[in-house]
């Protein structure tokens, strides 16, 4: 199965939540009116696309529809000119520098092991040595599901005992990978509940301890994002944001949701790009985000 076919995959219920009720509500009507784009907004927001967003879409096409341009059978025409619209294109970063240090954040279950395993399998089959550091030391279950992970994609891994301090994992994962040659380390980090003072001030000293050993390091921190939490994902990229200065955002998960119109909620809120996109349970299912293809995959259109 090709990366598209897996992506309309994944986005099943969010399509079924979008394209069918749009449908069902432009049948038998030949112009779009008032009352059109009224429901069309309802619409929207149970599609997780939020009140701010889903408002912004229904103002744009109401400008079009005064414009003239008011058949029923463009709207999902233009609905996808709008959305495209509203994710801007990302690229994933390069490997500009070595090592190339990568922190990965995020809440307990949000897929973020899977990740860091996709992550390293990524960067491994570019022909890049990859280093793994098991960060979340409150769990003995987080560092042998890492382990797991590591040696399915091939590279190396660093742990210590379950209780140890996070940052001196860090800042031993930096040190190695600094004297023997690694070219990316990818280091996790426990799932810390966004109310948890005490665990976001221990990121913070994370971040700090690898600012030390690599002054401009970390080059990305990525906050994993379960994709059925919708909404809820907002309150998590504010609060990781402020205390770990989150630069990109990996969302995972949106199979077993219809609240995939959060990804617009994000982007419009905050100005940070979506780089990553998992699409499955496998080692291989974690894609650079493609706003055209998502976009397409949700709206049901053919590549």
């Amino acid at each position: 199965m090709g990366f598209f076919s897996k992506l309309k995959e994944t986005l099943t219920k969010t399509r079924t939540a979008l394209v069918e009720k749009v449908t069902e509500l432009v049948t038998g009507k030949p112009k779009i009116d008032a009352q059109v784009l009224q429901n069309l907004e309802d619409i929207l927001i149970t599609a997780d696309f939020g009140p701010t967003v889903s408002e912004k879409i229904i103002d744009a096409l109401k400008k079009r529809v005064n414009r003239g341009d008011n058949q029923t059978d463009r709207l999902k025409v233009m609905l996808k000119e709008i959305l495209i619209e509203l994710l801007p294109n990302s690229s994933i970063p390069s490997v500009h520098v070595v090592p190339y240090v990568i922190v990965v954040v995020g809440v307990n279950g949000s897929g973020k092991t899977t990740t860091i395993g996709k992550l390293a399998n990524y960067y491994r089959n570019l022909n890049k040595s990859v280093l793994v550091a098991a960060g979340d030391t409150f769990r003995a279950a987080a560092i042998d599901q890492l382990e797991v992970w590591a040696k399915r994609a091939n590279v190396n891994f660093l742990s210590t005992n379950e209780g140890a301090d996070p940052a001196s994992v860090a800042h031993d994962a930096v040190f190695s990978a600094i004297s023997k040659k690694y070219d990316v380390v990818l280091i996790d980090t426990a799932g810390r509940l966004q109310a948890k003072k005490n665990l976001m001030a221990e990121l913070e000293k994370v971040i700090r301890v690898i600012k030390k050993v690599l002054p401009n390091a970390p080059h990305e921190v990525l906050l994993v994002l379960d994709g059925t939490t919708g909404q809820n994902a907002l309150s998590q990229v504010d609060i990781f944001g402020k205390h770990s200065g989150v630069t990109g955002l990996v969302v995972t998960k949106l199979d077993g949701t219809a609240k995939g119109g959060f990804v617009f909620a994000i982007r419009e809120k905050f100005d940070l790009p979506i780089q990553w996109i998992g699409t499955g349970e496998k080692i291989t299912d974690l894609e650079p985000f493609d706003p055209k293809a998502f976009v397409d995959a949700v709206l049901d259109e053919e590549q």
